[in-house]
């Protein structure tokens, strides 16, 4: 990472709860980013179901903004729960819809993922099936620090902070990573 150089990071939740874990630790990668790495968060809670037929003349308006983001980005920060052992529906369609896209918004993009979970294992399985699909989209990833929140109930405080200090300080060093991670693609 150019310590004079701006960043912008898209972060997207794969949480619609209101009180979700990850948007809280999405929203510790806001407070914690160093001041030249700026995250901004994109909600994908409105984008329809992945259908063929809904671009088949052009991609729902909502769509083509989220992609035009992401692809202007230096890079894209995920962090989701895991359902079933997987990634949550509202994020792989979300990513389907947008893989689907002419611009192709991940195709050399430099990627971060994280989550927080009440189990144990904080988001392993999910965490590794999405750098799968990523791979596909042929898309970088961050591979260290890796994040995973395992017991999230007990690292959040009331108002949503997190107080686990060193998953805290491994958020900062995951977003100078992906930073990092994006200088090394740019110059390819």
């Amino acid at each position: 990472m150019e310590e004079n150089k701006n960043y912008h990071i898209i972060a997207i939740s794969g949480s619609l709860r209101e009180e979700s874990y990850n948007t809280m630790a999405l929203k510790t990668a806001q407070k914690v980013a160093p001041p030249n790495i700026i995250v901004e968060q994109i909600s994908i809670k409105e984008v329809p179901f992945y259908n063929e037929d809904l671009y088949k003349k052009d991609f729902p308006p909502l769509v083509n903004e989220l992609v035009a983001k992401i692809k202007s980005a230096d890079g894209v920060l995920i962090v989701s729960p895991e359902y079933n052992y997987s990634i949550p529906g509202v994020l792989k369609n979300a990513i389907d819809m947008f893989s689907r896209h002419p611009d192709k918004p991940f195709d050399s993009k430099a990627v971060a993922i994280m989550g927080a979970s009440t189990g144990l294992f904080g988001t392993a399985r999910m965490q590794y099936h999405l750098r799968q699909v990523m791979v596909f989209l042929n898309a970088w990833t961050v591979n260290r620090p890796e994040i995973m929140i395992g017991q999230a109930k007990d690292k959040f405080d009331a108002n949503g902070n997190l107080t686990d200090s060193k998953a805290t300080e491994m958020i900062r060093q995951l977003l100078i990573s992906l930073a990092g991670l994006s200088e090394l693609i740019s110059k390819k």
